[in-house]
This record gives C-alpha cells, sequence and structure tokens, in this order.
C-alpha cells in the first residue's frame, strides 16, 4: 500500500487553487484551476496536496453539508527556511496567523489558513540546519 495523497473536500475550488499553487508555491499536475480535482507537489518529496470539489463529493456521497465548519485537517510542510518561505508568501498575499516561532526546541513554525480555512503550518526543522 502507497499513501496517493491527502485531498482537501474544498468550496471555492479557483481561491483554493491559486493559494496552493501562487501562494504557496506548490506545483499543479494538470493546471486544472477549475477542477473538479487537483492535485499539487512541492519541488522535492513524494507527498501531494490534492483539491476536490466539496459538491461534487456531496453528489457521489449524499451526505456531505455545502461547507465545513472547525478545523478538520492540518496541513503541514517542511520548508528549509522559515523566515525566508513566510516573507515571500507574504508577499504574494498569505495572511501568517501565527509566528515564526518555536514550537519546540528542534522546531519552528508559522500557521496561516487556506481559503477554506484549513489549517497549514510551515516547519523548519532546527535538526536538519546546517550549522
Amino acid at each position: 500500500m502507497e499513501l496517493a495523497q491527502v485531498r482537501l473536500l474544498v468550496s471555492d475550488f479557483r481561491a483554493c487553487y491559486r493559494f496552493y499553487g501562487e501562494v504557496l508555491g506548490l506545483k499543479p499536475q494538470s493546471g486544472a484551476a477549475d477542477g473538479p480535482y487537483e492535485k499539487f507537489s512541492p519541488a522535492v518529496g513524494s507527498a501531494g496536496i490534492a483539491l476536490q470539489d466539496r459538491a461534487m463529493m456531496a453528489q457521489l456521497l449524499g451526505e456531505l453539508g455545502e461547507s465545513a465548519t472547525g478545523h478538520r485537517s492540518l496541513v503541514v510542510l517542511r520548508v528549509d527556511d522559515l523566515d525566508a518561505y513566510c516573507a515571500q508568501i507574504v508577499a504574494r498575499g498569505a495572511v501568517i496567523a501565527h509566528g515564526p516561532a518555536p514550537l519546540t526546541d528542534r522546531m519552528r513554525v508559522a500557521h496561516l489558513k487556506d481559503p477554506e480555512g484549513n489549517l497549514v503550518e510551515l516547519q523548519e526543522w532546527l535538526l536538519l540546519r546546517s550549522s
């Protein structure tokens, strides 16, 4: 078995597509900005985040509401230089809700939300930094 991706159900597909592609700088697989599905990948690693139109899944399953309430997910991205990455994404329209700040003695983090309110944590692993 292989984990293929984590998929977020979203109502405003275009806004989320722009956030993950243009603001966070992840690479879209196909360029399907209007959905109903798109996978995004970082420059390195094999993990991926995908967006799925919530209304499409509601039709298939018959049980999803129009919008989610509360925090139902936390997308975590590791970056080499948290301060530099935060500066880049703020320049592209991101709003940092917390940080950059230490989380533990081994990790610094920053938090923000995507257009649907999903939490995104940016991590810098201090043990991996070159001294």
